[in-house]
């Protein structure tokens, strides 16, 4: 599912940032991080050019921030929404970009 949404998104070329914002409340952190590094391998975002923020919250956020702190992808974490945004910004450049 999270390939399937990182192709869409990376058809548009308007796109030039990716924030992922999850709170895992039934669903664990590290499973949602294991999905988000196997997708962005497969859509190989880093050659895109797309920069990806995640901010993860809830059951086993620690597991999944290592995960994706330990992927060796352009994964960079997020500690709140807010935080999030302005790394996406400050990724992609700015607005208008």
């Amino acid at each position: 599912q999270v390939e399937e949404a990182f192709k869409i998104l990376t058809s548009d070329p308007n796109v030039k940032g990716i924030l992922i914002n999850i709170f895992g409340g039934i669903m664990k952190c590290d499973v949602i991080a294991n999905g988000v590094i196997a997708a962005a391998k497969t859509v190989d975002l880093a050659g895109l050019g797309i920069p990806l923020v995640v901010r993860l919250a809830g059951t086993n956020v620690a597991e999944g921030k290592k995960l994706l702190s330990d992927s060796g992808l352009l994964i960079e974490s997020a500690n709140d929404l807010d935080d999030a945004a302005k790394k996406v910004v400050a990724a992609t450049g700015g607005p208008g970009k």
